[in-house]
């Protein structure tokens, strides 16, 4: 079969994956940070911050919020929502969206019974006053690394590479891989640098964002290794472009296609879509730049008159590392049966966390293992991914001690959704205060504050 090049299909996806028994990457940080301090407008970055009150005044929401069984509850019979919870997280979402001028976002969360509730706000365009659908599909950024994560990671336990060769073995036309091998690539030790971070590439991006990107045009903008690979750890696009491309050479099929054949047809994820490969199937949400304050917010829509979002030449440049679009119920389901094993067997979901080990010694940002980022969410720790395009900012985090997953997706890069995924996973399962405790050498009972 005639293989087309990356840069003409387009797709991302790495994931992780893990068990409430394999939770031993430590103490990661309460809060997630850039991995860079000066990020590009167009650069796939992550992020989580602290919980926020909703703005007193509530807009009316757009479509309400559905509550509906997951179609692969772990639970038996799905359970339901009760009484009044599916309101209070609509009026949360709406407060702080308005508080933050988010143009539109949808939310879905998981319980761990497997019931569902998908809560939208705001506008998928906002010219025209388009509203946010619960199947609205936004650009999910480094998400996207998931799915290509998972897709080299199958291949590998199918024999069909080996995590351990070098990246030249399957690609030996690419010099600027170096000594590096695939399972670098996959956990950010390769030292290859990140092309979104290069100063030059913006203006190229923007100056004709209708363009389609080749592999050499990305590879352009890719400067020379930051250190040497195995030697430290710095999150980079260029690895999970890389990754994409393996995985082609490996299967002589596109990443498009090989991404929707094993993960995206057998789910029912069909929200979901390579960007430029594959055409949206419903409403897709524009990315936009916000200015101006919260109560008279700027919206500038980037598209470039294209199905394509933010724009084409940013998505094109991105290829394996950022180029899906998906709806929050997809990306939660998707998350879901990736963590839960159903996707990978689990002996590759626990190396997949077991890694972040390996990598803890480098002291990453982010705390990182194959493709997942082992982070705490409001406290708890959680397996997931970030990411962030000129115009989209968004989260997938799944619980494994509470068997919840929830998904954030804006069509907004200034604020941060793990917000927005703290504040409503407070509501679904507000945490436990700490026991109180009597000294035995004290009369007085001795109190802590909750967590």
């Amino acid at each position: 079969m005639t293989r087309r090049p990356i840069s003409a299909l387009l797709v991302a996806g790495l994931a992780c994956v893990a068990t409430a028994t394999v939770l031993a990457w430590g103490t990661p940080p309460a809060v997630e940070t850039p991995v860079a301090a000066a990020v590009s407008t167009a650069t796939a970055t992550h992020g989580q911050g602290a919980s926020v009150a909703p703005s007193p005044t509530v807009e009316p929401a757009g479509p309400p919020a559905t509550v509906t069984p997951a179609p692969t509850p772990r639970a038996s019979e799905p359970g339901s929502l009760r009484d009044g919870l599916a309101a209070a997280l609509q009026v949360r979402l709406d407060g702080i969206r308005k508080k933050y001028a988010i143009p539109g976002l949808s939310v879905t969360i998981i319980l761990a019974d497997g019931t569902t509730w998908t809560g939208v706000s705001g506008h998928a365009v906002v010219k025209g006053k388009v509203k946010v659908e619960p199947d609205t599909a936004f650009a999910i950024a480094s998400i996207s690394k998931t799915y290509t994560a998972a897709l080299v990671l199958a291949l590998a336990d199918e024999g069909a590479l080996d995590l351990d060769a070098r990246v030249t073995t399957f690609l030996p036309k690419v010099k600027i891989a170096g000594k590096a091998t695939v399972r670098q690539l996959l956990d950010h030790t390769s030292g290859l640098p990140d092309f979104f971070l290069n100063g030059k590439i913006d203006r190229a991006l923007y100056a004709d964002r209708g363009r389609t990107w080749t592999t050499a045009d990305t590879f352009r903008y890719v400067g020379k290794p930051i250190f040497p690979a195995g030697k430290g750890w710095y999150y980079s696009n260029t690895n999970y472009y890389l990754l994409g491309m393996i995985a082609e050479a490996v299967d002589g099929r596109p990443l498009a296609e090989q991404v929707r054949v094993r993960f995206l047809d057998p789910l029912g994820l069909d929200h979901t879509h390579t960007q430029v490969a594959e055409s949206p199937r419903g409403t897709l949400a524009h990315g936009y730049r916000v200015s101006g304050t919260a109560a008279k917010p700027k919206y500038s829509d980037l598209t470039d008159g294209s199905e394509v979002v933010p724009f084409t030449s940013v998505v094109t440049a991105a290829g394996g590392a950022g180029s899906l679009a998906a709806s929050s119920i997809d990306v939660a389901r998707w998350a879901r049966a990736l963590y839960g094993g159903e996707v990978l067997s689990e002996a590759t979901v626990a190396a997949m966390v077991a890694d972040g080990k390996l990598t803890a010694r480098f002291k990453p940002r982010i705390p990182y293992g194959l493709g997942v980022q082992l982070v705490k969410l409001d406290g708890r720790p959680a397996l997931g991914h970030s990411g962030r395009l000129t115009g989209f900012r968004s989260v997938v985090r799944h619980l494994p001690a509470e068997g919840i997953t929830i998904a954030v997706l804006t069509n907004q890069s200034k604020q941060d959704p793990a917000i927005i995924a703290k504040a409503l996973v407070r509501i679904v399962s507000p945490p436990k205060p700490a026991p109180t405790t009597t000294p035995a050498s004290s009369p007085i009972p001795s109190t802590s504050p909750a967590p």
